[in-house]
Order: C-alpha cells, then sequence, then structure tokens
C-alpha cells in the first residue's frame, strides 16, 4: 500500500470507533463492529486511578500511559499527536494546571469532534483540538515544551518525517515521551500486507532497534525506554498471518510484539527548528 492509501486506511477504521454511540470498549475494533477480528484494545492499560481521567474520552486504543514518564509540570505547553476523544489530553491537563495549556491533534474527523465534545461538556478552556496530519503538523516551529503520543506513530507510514517533525515543535530543550508498538524480529509477509492488522498497530509496527535509531537520527538526545511489555496476541489469531515455524519463533520469544514509553530530549542550543 501507499503512504496516502495507508491513512486512508487509518481514517476510516477509527472513524468508525469514533462514531459508535456507545463503543463496545471490550471489543474496540473486532468483528462486531468493523469487520475481521482485530481487538485494537489488547494494548491498552488503565487510566482509572488518574487525575483528570473522563471514562467518556478513554476509547481503550493506548498502549501505555506516556503521562506518568513525560515530566510534565505545571505551565507548560504539551501537545497529544494523535489525540482520539481526548483521554491523555484531559490527564495532561490536570498536571499542567489553568496556568498550562494542551493540544491535541488528530487526522481523523470523527475523533476531533468527539474530543471537542468532551472538552465542552469539561468546560476546559485551557486545552484544544486540531485536525491534522503528524507528517506534517500546522505549528509553528519552537512551540511545545512537551510532545506525548499513546499507540499512534506506529501508524504512522512515515516515522522519519513524524520524529523530524515532533523535533521541529518542540522548544529547544523540550522532549517527547511516547507509548507505541514496536516488534523484535519480522513480522510474516501475509501479516505485514493485511490491512486490518495494520490499522490495528501490529502491521505498521517497526523492529525495536530501527525505532530507536530512527530517533537518533532525527537529533534527539538522552533517549531513554522506561517501560517494556510483551503483548501476547490470541494463536487463533496468529494462525491466520504465520505459519507453524513462524508460530514456533514466537513461542521460543525469538519474535514478538511489544509495548514500550520512550522518552527524549530537543537539544537546548539550537533554537532554528532545523534537524541537524
Amino acid at each position: 500500500m501507499e503512504n496516502e492509501e495507508l491513512k486512508n486506511l487509518v481514517k476510516e477504521k477509527y472513524g468508525k470507533i469514533a462514531e459508535q454511540d456507545e463503543p463496545d470498549k471490550s471489543c474496540g475494533c473486532s468483528s462486531s463492529c468493523c469487520g475481521p477480528e482485530v481487538d485494537y484494545t489488547v494494548f491498552s492499560e488503565s487510566y482509572e486511578n488518574k487525575e483528570g481521567y473522563n471514562p467518556d474520552a478513554d476509547m481503550n486504543l493506548g498502549c501505555g500511559i506516556p503521562t506518568d514518564y513525560a515530566g510534565i509540570k505545571r505551565g507548560d505547553h504539551v501537545l497529544d499527536l494523535g489525540s482520539g476523544a481526548g483521554n491523555d489530553c484531559f490527564v495532561a491537563r490536570a498536571i499542567v494546571g489553568e496556568t498550562g495549556k494542551v493540544t491535541g491533534i488528530d487526522m481523523t474527523v470523527p475523533m476531533v469532534l468527539k474530543a471537542k465534545e468532551n472538552c465542552d461538556k469539561l468546560k476546559y478552556e485551557n486545552v484544544e483540538f486540531v485536525l491534522g496530519d503528524i507528517e506534517n503538523m500546522p505549528f509553528e516551529n519552537n512551540k511545545f515544551n512537551v510532545v506525548i503520543s499513546n499507540c499512534v506513530l506506529n501508524l504512522v507510514p512515515d516515522k522519519t518525517k513524524a520524529f523530524r517533525e515532533i523535533f521541529r515543535v518542540l522548544k529547544p530543550g523540550g522532549h517527547f515521551c511516547v507509548s507505541d508498538v514496536v516488534l523484535r524480529g519480522k513480522l510474516s509477509e501475509k501479516m505485514k500486507q493485511d490491512a486490518e492488522m495494520y490499522a490495528g498497530c501490529v502491521s505498521g509496527a517497526s523492529e525495536m532497534d530501527d525505532y530507536l535509531k530512527i530517533i537518533e537520527n532525527s537529533g534527539f538526545l538522552n533517549l531513554r525506554i522506561h517501560k517494556q511489555r510483551e503483548i501476547k496476541l490470541p494463536d487463533s489469531l496468529l494462525s491466520e498471518f504465520n505459519d507453524k515455524n513462524e508460530l514456533s519463533s514466537r513461542h521460543a520469544g525469538e519474535t514478538g510484539i511489544f509495548s514500550i514509553t520512550v522518552s527524549a530530549e530537543r537539544p537546548s542550543g539550537c533554537i532554528c527548528g532545523e534537524i541537524r
């Protein structure tokens, strides 16, 4: 698939999730709502005890809790990439307080509308949601103190372009913290080509070392992995995309799907917004 085809696929699938009147959080986008039986919620972690948590904004589509490790401070301006219905934005807002600001960006119109609706209900004046593409964000250079993202960059076709955009919009000395899906070993060719698995966060994921190298090559310093956990997909699903040898390799731990939460800093010396 070409990059634009992949983006349109993601818009379509996540748009359908946003448009459900009462999302079935046990299925995410499984057979009952979007087609093939791919549970988009298998990666998620519970936000229920987090200050600022709003159940209406939680679509259970994340793969970590980046705000736990993002080092957000009161008064910061935070950007959330792929903000969905606003879950991480509202948690970040509880940290930045009234003197800070939180901006969410998402390329899916129904998600942006849902997030704005949730924000209006909460009467937050320092949270905004913007329609836009993470590979080409509609923000000026050097704008944000912190960038966060939760299980979204794996869906971006050009991850190098995305991390360069993160670098550009961060203030000098600013940093990002993202939770994302990465791989150890290679996906089967059949899984790589399956569109539904891409939209479900698996086929679009990079090999872990490649992912970290993209971050380093984008100019970031002090790269740190805060958390890593293996994601167990059911054999009934994996057997549709892997032969017996590939399944055996996964069971032996040679290959696998992982959620990681990683952070890195933009150097404080450069004020031009350029990639070194």
